[in-house]
């Protein structure tokens, strides 16, 4: 009897050690996105880059997402080496942005920007992946463990907001670097994951996944829905601080989106509808949301527009992330995650660089491609919609 009692009970501290640490590195992780996202293109517009150079910086991230990342979560997965991967890709990420914040002519920026997002892009699906093992083998929730990342997402963008009107511009990359280095000190925590290792001849056949018409159309619809927030990440704050807009304001307005974002993540578990369901949902909320921002909006409205981040981005999240976990076989998850993550990468790095060049010319009106691209993802995912349904959890056709 005592040992039967102690069996649950050890295997739920086990669990929730592996969450309570999960969680921190998930803050880690996006409270320095946090700091990057609203901050980052300022500083590089601070140290004299011009706008159609600030889109081609700015794509390199999504650019190494679809060349170098899916090589690296497909090695960590077959050595079983997701915690390793991401203690030395938070480790080297501190080293590139100390050296990118040395750094003024543009060129330059480009190529050591590119080569740190070679390690650092591969965090948020190393994460990702390693969060999906943890829920098949511990039956938690990923709503839950992602809206930490969120949470730390407002407390990075709102710190920084802060102090930003305080500083000079240019010392703006050295708080994005200390965020970076608290990551790297986090990661050492991870918890190791349990349980027999996966046989490597089955790893060799992740790639099937890639001949699977549902699985494309999942990450395809992901692709567009998310990467149709390029315009939205590369120059609202640059917008919105031309308008006269105080930083603090500013990491306001970014801090609302994720606050709707966390409520969705939070409520998650509760969701009835399905996975399916959710994608269109989100992408019928960014068709709305960027048609409304192609317009000059008063703040109050503008204010009230972000709060469809939590829709847009959150509802299409947790809808993925289900489809996911019921469509993939979860010994593939981390690299069917670099799959799903460089087919994003693909999209946001075009997104990015069209970006560029269409706000230089047109401003606002930059928004109107990003919902067209909403509209392309959610008619996708409903034209799937049969495929996915009958297709077996966690099973790959």
């Amino acid at each position: 009897m005592p040992r039967e009692s102690q069996i649950p009970i050890t295997s739920y501290e086990v669990s929730r050690r592996f969450a309570a640490r999960l969680a921190l590195f998930y803050g880690a992780v996006f409270g320095l996105i946090g700091v990057y996202l609203p901050f980052f293109p300022v500083w590089l517009q601070g140290v004299g880059i011009e706008p159609a150079w600030i889109g081609v910086i700015l794509a390199a991230p999504p650019l190494t997402r679809f060349t170098v990342l899916p090589f690296i979560t497909s090695l960590a997965e077959r050595y079983h080496a997701l915690r390793a991967a991401m203690i030395l890709a938070s480790l080297v990420t501190v080293l590139g942005f100390a050296l990118i914040g040395t750094l003024r002519e543009p060129l330059a920026l480009l190529i050591a920007f590119a080569l740190t997002a070679c390690v650092w892009t591969p965090l948020v699906p190393l994460t990702d992946g390693y969060a999906l093992k943890g829920v098949v083998r511990y039956g938690l929730n990923y709503g839950p463990l992602r809206l930490w990342g969120s949470g730390a997402f407002i407390v990075g963008a709102i710190g920084c907001g802060l102090v930003v009107d305080r500083i000079p511009v240019a010392s703006l990359i050295w708080l994005i670097v200390a965020v970076a280095m608290l990551g790297a000190l986090v990661s050492f925590g991870l918890q190791p994951l349990q349980g027999a290792g996966k046989p490597p001849a089955a790893l060799a056949r992740a790639s099937r996944l890639l001949r699977d018409p549902g699985f494309l159309a999942i990450i395809a619809a992901s692709a567009l829905i998310q990467g149709s927030h390029a315009a939205y990440y590369s120059f609202a704050s640059i917008a919105w601080q031309a308008d006269g807009l105080a930083g603090l304001t500013i990491a306001g307005l970014w801090a609302l989106g994720v606050i709707a974002e966390i409520v969705v993540f939070a409520l998650s578990p509760r969701f009835t509808w399905s996975p399916v369901t959710l994608v269109m949902i989100g992408a019928a909320s960014a068709v709305l949301r960027w048609s409304i921002m192609t317009q000059d909006l008063p703040l109050p409205l503008l204010a009230a527009v972000q709060l469809l981040h939590g829709a847009s981005f959150g509802i299409t999240q947790v809808g993925i992330m289900t489809l996911m976990v019921r469509h993939v076989p979860h010994q593939f998850s981390a690299s069917a995650q670099g799959y799903l993550i460089a087919c994003a990468g693909l999209v946001t790095s075009v997104a990015s660089i069209a970006a560029g060049a269409l706000y230089a010319r047109y401003g606002q009106g930059v928004y109107l491609m990003m919902a067209v691209m909403a509209l392309g993802g959610g008619v996708l995912i409903a034209l799937a919609q049969r495929r996915l349904h009958a297709a077996q959890p966690g099973v790959a056709p």
